[in-house]
């Protein structure tokens, strides 16, 4: 295709943007169809945190294997393959008849998100004008619009229509097949760096530059992750067999509530140094994690969903400090590879603790198991608050001195 065929620069950072979304939108679909299966297939709380799980260890393969390959071998190429070998996994669902196959969905779909998060999110900040650069932006605030539009519309449809799964999986289908196709439209956007097949050893790489920030952000990245885990896999359990509402659509709702509010943290702090959306949204994350536990001695549904309003509007600001913190001033050539090395530690924190959760709840129960899980993420981004605070604080008395530390370099924590 000729070049002058090409989208324009404008058009094609908010094709991909669209893409984003709705390729983590997709991703969303299942969590309020897990328990339709569990009910159809006859399988355990166990088995169903296995099935949502064993979509994140894909997700994770992909990332470490293919998740800087477009650095080497170009944007698109990447993208076609992977939107081919999602439309395959919307399929498999399609035409599930047993835990097998939604197993076998889920690792596909897991493999066509990993190349899908890393190339989509590389090809946002290679497009994003420098004088308005919203890539960080639109990456950070994609999983949770994504997620809240899968989650809420199934729930919807469960609620709505006759076999929810077909319409669902047969219409996917056809959109990502649509997607590979409407790909060759969009103008490749990076360099090709010499060394791809040496980019397909599994490995999670950091540049030196931005390594300072990436420890900071660690210990938030995993907090939050875990909780948006917990949410998506036994969320709507949660609503049915602690909460006593046996409805598709509020599980879903619940869902919508946490990933929802993610952007309007977003959004809030989008403006803000991106030290500090990751402290005020830390901070908020922290608070709505323990209205969540409130909730659950109240048994008090409208405090849960007021609570995870809250958690959402933290996930989401912090979320948007870290990316905008790690990623900001990465060359061009090594953008894929970061972004897959934040997203490695996020499904990791996303997809461990909540197959944990799922196996504990066999033998103590959801409340209890919940409980503790919310208990260990406070802890967790308490952590993370003092140790953003610390660095704040070693960047303030390293200003005031004259001096410039290297672990305060523009890529990192500004001071």
């Amino acid at each position: 295709m000729p070049v002058s065929r090409r989208l324009p620069r404008t058009a094609a950072f908010w094709s991909v943007a669209v893409l984003l979304v709705l390729m983590l939108a997709a991703s969303g679909v299942p969590s309020p169809l897990y328990r339709v299966y569990q009910e159809q297939f006859g399988f355990s709380s166990g088995v169903l945190t296995t099935v949502f799980g064993i979509y994140s260890f894909a997700l994770l393969a992909s990332l470490l294997v293919v998740g800087g390959l477009s650095d080497h071998v170009g944007r698109r190429p990447v993208l076609v393959a992977a939107f081919l070998l999602e439309a395959a996994s919307m399929a498999l669902f399609l035409f599930a008849d047993g835990v097998g196959w939604l197993l076998a969905a889920r690792v596909v779909q897991g493999l066509a998100t990993g190349a899908l998060t890393s190339t989509l999110g590389a090809a946002l900040l290679d497009l994003q004008h420098r004088e308005r650069p919203l890539g960080a932006f639109i990456n950070s605030a994609s999983p949770g619009l994504g997620l809240s539009i899968g989650a809420a519309g199934a729930g919807l449809l469960v609620q709505l229509v006759p076999s929810p799964t077909d319409w669902v999986f047969g219409v996917l289908t056809v959109v990502f097949l649509l997607a590979a196709v409407g790909t060759v439209v969009l103008p490749e956007s990076s360099p090709r760096l010499p060394g791809a097949v040496t980019s397909l050893v599994p490995r999670v790489h950091v540049p030196p530059a931005h390594r300072r920030a990436f420890v900071v952000a660690l210990p938030l990245l995993v907090a939050c992750w875990s909780v948006g885990g917990l949410y998506a896999s036994l969320g709507p359990s949660l609503v049915a067999d602690v909460f006593g509402i046996d409805n598709h659509l509020v599980g879903g709702l619940l869902i919508l509530a946490l990933n929802g509010t993610g952007i309007v943290g977003s959004l809030a702090l989008r403006t803000a140094p991106p030290e500090r959306a990751m402290l005020v949204g830390a901070l908020a994350f922290t608070a709505g994690v323990v209205g969540t536990l409130v909730s659950l001695f109240t048994t008090s549904t409208p405090l849960l969903f007021a609570t995870a309003v809250v958690t959402g509007f933290g996930f989401g600001a912090s979320f948007l400090g870290a990316v905008a913190t790690i990623t900001s001033g990465v060359a061009a050539g090594y953008r894929a590879g970061l972004l897959a090395s934040i997203f490695v530690v996020g499904y990791l924190a996303f997809s461990i603790p909540s197959i944990v959760a799922g196996i504990a709840v066999e033998s103590v129960g959801l409340t209890r198991t919940t409980e503790v899980y919310g208990g260990a993420v406070v802890v967790l981004a308490l952590v993370a608050v003092a140790g953003l605070v610390r660095a704040r604080r070693t960047a303030g008395s390293l200003a005031a001195a004259g001096e410039r530390p290297e672990a305060l370099a523009p890529a990192q924590l500004p001071g």
